[in-house]
């Protein structure tokens, strides 16, 4: 793996890379926007965003379908991040980064669901692992310690998501690595806000 990614890249062949980061941000983004809830309730003859919270993501997926679909679902939802990023990054680092971001702006933002999706932290995670695996633990630590002790997995996902960019930072990321955490924790922040605020406001 290569740690860390964004120096240098446009010094040799810089024109295919150019070429590179499109496919990534166009085939991360198409990937990302698949919905695996919506596809599985669909078969089932419901309508996810008329059912539970609305959302096309897993937690809704296994509210709603139950257990085993939620988990399936989990699991569609990271590998959609993960695959694109791994893939484009055998090509160029900054590819890999940059089709990990896209799937996840595809997963909250579907064109598939009129613009609409889920909150993007699987997907979030997925894009980490296909991306940059070594910085997972400490992310999904985080995340699995609030989630129990709190049980409240919103809060569990924006803090996780706050703390990826703060890891690379202490690991010695820079450049496309530190954006590129910054941006999936700004999405998933954005996504959970309106979340937290409710629940903040109700005590």
């Amino acid at each position: 793996m290569s740690i860390w990614a964004g120096n240098g890249w446009m010094g040799n062949g810089w024109a295919g890379n150019v070429l590179v980061l499109v496919g990534a941000g166009v085939g991360g983004y198409l990937v990302g926007a698949v919905s695996p809830a919506t596809i599985i309730a669909r078969r089932r003859g419901l309508d996810l965003a008329a059912l539970g919270s609305g959302n096309p993501g897993a937690t809704n997926a296994g509210r709603v379908l139950g257990r085993r679909a939620g988990l399936l679902v989990a699991v569609l939802d990271v590998a959609k991040g993960a695959v694109p990023a791994a893939l484009f990054g055998l090509v160029l680092a900054e590819a890999g980064l940059l089709a990990g971001l896209a799937a996840v702006l595809g997963h909250v933002t579907s064109p598939y669901l009129h613009g609409r999706g889920g909150r993007g932290v699987a997907t979030s995670a997925g894009a980490v692992l296909g991306a940059q695996p070594l910085l997972l633990p400490v992310v999904l630590g985080v995340w699995v310690v609030v989630a129990v002790v709190l049980r409240w997995v919103a809060l569990a996902s924006v803090l996780a998501a706050v703390m990826l960019p703060v890891v690379a930072a202490v690991a010695g990321a820079r450049g496309w690595t530190l954006g590129w955490a910054l941006a999936i924790a700004v999405v998933v922040v954005v996504r959970h806000w309106p979340n937290l605020r409710d629940r903040l406001r109700a005590g």
